[in-house]
């Protein structure tokens, strides 16, 4: 989130009810249906999210709208492309040889494992291992015997 998202967040806390109106009015354009305090602050809060968040992630807007459509004309949805990574945000623990290895999922899709930066879990697990392994099964995002798609049957 935009560090001036944050602010304004924060400083909903140390606004009048009035100035919290004025904020509903312009985020909202009418004005508010209560008089409560908490539920505007909330309410207010969550739209300014929602409004940055739209503003920096067009591009998922944009593909979902798209999909809204489709089911809209067709009345069904082609099955989505899954590229088999876990989502930007995701946080993993895996215990191996007595530690805990914390890796997080950046938004670019890469990982992050102690301040350094890897392009694919295989590799994070060779860093931490120092032998070759299967990213994906050594986090645990899927078995050593899964069988892919579209290999030998």
């Amino acid at each position: 989130m935009p560090a001036a998202t944050v602010a304004r967040v924060v400083a909903l806390r140390k606004m009048t009810m009035r100035e919290l109106k004025a904020q509903w009015s312009e985020l909202f354009d009418n004005a508010p249906a209560v008089d409560q305090r908490r539920f505007l602050e909330r309410r207010i809060a969550y739209r300014l999210q929602e409004l940055a968040w739209s503003r920096h992630h067009a591009a998922e807007l944009d593909a979902n709208r798209a999909r809204i459509d489709l089911l809209v004309d067709k009345g069904k949805l082609p099955p989505r492309v899954r590229d088999g990574k876990p989502m930007p945000g995701s946080v993993m623990i895996r215990h191996f040889s007595g530690q805990d290895h914390v890796v997080t999922v950046k938004a670019d899709g890469n990982f992050d494992y102690r301040g350094q930066s890897f392009s694919s879990l295989s590799a994070l697990a060779k860093h931490i291992t120092g032998t070759p392994w299967s990213g994906p099964v050594f986090f645990g995002l899927r078995s050593a015997s899964a069988k892919t798609k579209g290999g030998p049957r």
